[in-house]
C-alpha cells in the first residue's frame, strides 16, 4: 500500500489555477460514489427497488441470463433473484462492471419518469445532501465560480446520479452514467456503451468533449484510468484498492478530508 501525498483543498485549488493560466477552456471530472458523496447511490437504488418489490417481468430473463453466466441459481420470484444476484457480487462472484449493467437495466419495463421520480425520492430517503465531503463541495464550488465545467462520471445508474449531483450544484448536463436504454419511454435490459467503468470512464468523457482535463478525482481503482487521464490527479477518501495501485500513478495527491 503506497502512502499518498496529503494536499490541502487550497493547494489543490491552485494548481487547477495554474493550468487554467495554461490552457483555457478546460474541465474537471469527478467520480460519484465515494468521492463525491460517502456511500454508493446505485446501491441505494437497487436496495430501494428490492424493498419495493419493483422488479418487473421484463427483467426477469435478463437476470436469469447474467446468474446463469456466474453460477447463481435462478428463483421463480425476480426480487429473490435479483438480491442472489447482489449478493454473488457481494461475494466478489459477480463482475463489478456486470453488476453496474444490472443496477441499471433492472428497472426494465419502468417507464423513464417513473424511475427519475423513484430517483429522486431514493436520494431524498437517504440523505444524500448530508453525505457530500465538505472537500468535494469546496472543489465544486470554486469551479462553478469560475466557470470551469464539472463533468461527473459515474458507473451507477444515470437517474439516480442525476438526482444526487443536484446536492453539490451541478446539473444533469453533465452527467455521464451507466445509461439503459429505451424503448417507447420504458426501459429495456441493456445499456448504452461504452460503460463509465474503468477505461470506461475516460472514454465516456472523450466521447463528450475534448477539452483539457485540469484535474480528476476519484476514490476507487476503478477510477484509475480517468486520474491518469488528468493534468492534477486526485484522490478523495481513498479505498485501499486504489492506495495499493498508488505506485502506478506518482502525481496522485490526496485531499485532506475537512471534516475528519
Amino acid at each position: 500500500m503506497t502512502d499518498m501525498r496529503m494536499e490541502r483543498v487550497e493547494e489543490t485549488l491552485e494548481r487547477i489555477r495554474r493550468e487554467a493560466a495554461q490552457t483555457p477552456d478546460g474541465v474537471l471530472a469527478f467520480d460519484g460514489d465515494g468521492t463525491l458523496w460517502s456511500g454508493d447511490v446505485g446501491d441505494d437504488l437497487f436496495l430501494a427497488l428490492l424493498e419495493h418489490g419493483g422488479v418487473r417481468a421484463e427483467a426477469r430473463e435478463a437476470l436469469e441470463g447474467l446468474g446463469a453466466r456466474h453460477g447463481v441459481a435462478s428463483h421463480p420470484d425476480a426480487v429473490t433473484l435479483a438480491r442472489a444476484l447482489f449478493a454473488a457480487f457481494e461475494a466478489g462472484r459477480l463482475p463489478e462492471k456486470d453488476t453496474y449493467e444490472m443496477m441499471a437495466w433492472v428497472f426494465a419495463g419502468w417507464h423513464v419518469e417513473e424511475v427519475r421520480g423513484f430517483a429522486e425520492d431514493v436520494v431524498k430517503r437517504r440523505g444524500v445532501a448530508g453525505r457530500i465531503h465538505p472537500e468535494a463541495r469546496r472543489v465544486v464550488d470554486w469551479a462553478r465560480s469560475q466557470g470551469v465545467d464539472c463533468y461527473v462520471v459515474s458507473a451507477s445508474p444515470r437517474a439516480v446520479v442525476e438526482a444526487a449531483v443536484r446536492e453539490v450544484g451541478l446539473t444533469s448536463e453533465f452527467v455521464l452514467a451507466c445509461t439503459p436504454r429505451e424503448e417507447n419511454g420504458r426501459l429495456r435490459t441493456s445499456v448504452f456503451e461504452p460503460v463509465p467503468y474503468g477505461p470506461g470512464k475516460v472514454n465516456c468523457l472523450r466521447q463528450r468533449t475534448d477539452r483539457p482535463l485540469y484535474a480528476a478525482f476519484g476514490d476507487n481503482v476503478f477510477d484509475l484510468d480517468l486520474l491518469a487521464a488528468a493534468r492534477v490527479p486526485v484522490a478523495i477518501r481513498p479505498k485501499a484498492r486504489l492506495r495499493d495501485r498508488a505506485a502506478e500513478l506518482p502525481a496522485l495527491v490526496q485531499l485532506q478530508p475537512e471534516d475528519a
